[in-house]
């Protein structure tokens, strides 16, 4: 450093500059310093978030996944249908068909076990085996799985020859077969009062025990057990169950109907 003959200790404000450049080196290594740990700090704290936030990411991602998967395993159960065929009784005449007939009952209670079945009411009021023989080529248009044959009751009543209720029968049973012949069928046993004469009467329960046994279906012995006769379970037409007796009729058949599900 050349020295200045009036001050012999140097320029001062040489000096002093060489002193502010130092100090601020010296400030500016300490804030880059300071700033250098926050910033890392910083860099930590991000890349932790970060870490965090994609671990939470793929965790929800994990989570949808299985809810996904859980979805698309329901949602390849395909649902199956159970039709109901058959007269008045199933389509419940005199009460309302969507909730209080015994097929709703049934539904309420395939819907309670989340088991994966649709019921079909094709019950029409009057049906005779003749009409239900007439009719079934139109119902067999759509999917069956489980068909519940409910006719012959009105046969009864009319003093139908017990041998021609018995061909139409077959007849309605041979074309479930045909179409689908993996279905599960259910027969729906039928009694008729003892005013019809006990001959008759017998021959008429034995038919469907017979159907039963010939073609290995499932036999729900008489459907209006329990409340056939018992006015306070019917209208007052003595024939037809009020909505206390359809769920006793629901029983009946889901006693049976439980097991083939």
């Amino acid at each position: 450093m050349e020295q200045n003959p009036e001050n012999p200790a140097g320029d001062l404000s040489k000096i002093n500059g060489q002193f502010l450049k130092e100090v601020q080196m010296k400030q500016f290594s300490s804030n880059f310093y300071m700033g250098g740990r926050y910033l890392a700090a910083s860099l930590l704290i991000w890349i932790l978030a970060a870490a965090c936030g994609n671990n939470e990411e793929k965790a929800n991602e994990a989570t949808k996944q299985k809810r996904e998967q859980v979805k698309t395993t329901t949602g390849n159960e395909k649902t199956k249908t159970i039709v109901f065929y058959g007269n008045s009784l199933t389509a419940g005449y005199g009460v309302d068909p969507s909730s209080e007939a015994f097929p709703a009952l049934v539904q309420e209670k395939i819907d309670s076990l989340q088991l994966p079945y649709k019921v079909v009411n094709a019950g029409v009021s009057g049906e005779t085996t003749a009409g239900g023989k007439g009719r079934i080529d139109w119902i067999l248009r759509q999917q069956v799985d489980v068909f519940v044959l409910e006719l012959g009751g009105n046969d009864g009543l009319r003093g139908i020859p017990i041998a021609e209720t018995s061909r139409n029968l077959q007849a309605i049973i041979d074309r479930v077969r045909e179409k689908y012949p993996d279905a599960k069928i259910v027969l729906a046993g039928m009694q008729v009062p003892p005013n019809m004469g006990r001959q008759y009467a017998n021959a008429f329960r034995g038919t469907f025990e017979q159907l039963a046994t010939k073609n290995n279906l499932v036999l729900i012995p008489f459907l209006l057990e329990h409340v056939g006769g018992i006015a306070s379970l019917n209208q007052p037409d003595g024939i037809h169950p009020n909505p206390e007796g359809h769920r006793i009729v629901a029983e009946n058949v889901w006693k049976v109907l439980q097991q083939l599900l």
